[in-house]
């Protein structure tokens, strides 16, 4: 099966809406429960943060989306400023 993501990509876990974005890391090899072998083209690393914590978890390549939104993984808040009435 040919890999579908190249490192970098943003996805997201398909069927879920409250899934995180992700960013694509590696493939990884991985042992195929049914045939024994070990499979280098269909799992991947991804990575997300959750509250300041990183999360990296392995997913079949299958699960994935590609995300339409891109960018960074922090989210950032910016503050409206205050202002003085002097």
């Amino acid at each position: 099966m040919p890999r579908k993501f190249k490192s970098g990509d943003w996805v997201k876990v398909r069927g879920k809406l409250t899934t995180p974005k992700m960013q694509v890391l590696k493939y990884v090899p991985k042992r195929d429960p049914l045939l024994g072998g070990i499979d280098y083209d269909n799992y991947l690393e991804c990575v997300w943060y959750a509250r300041g914590d990183r999360k990296v978890e392995i997913f079949h390549q299958n699960k994935l989306i590609k995300s339409m939104e891109t960018g960074g993984l922090y989210s950032s808040f910016s503050r409206p400023r205050k202002r003085s009435v002097t």
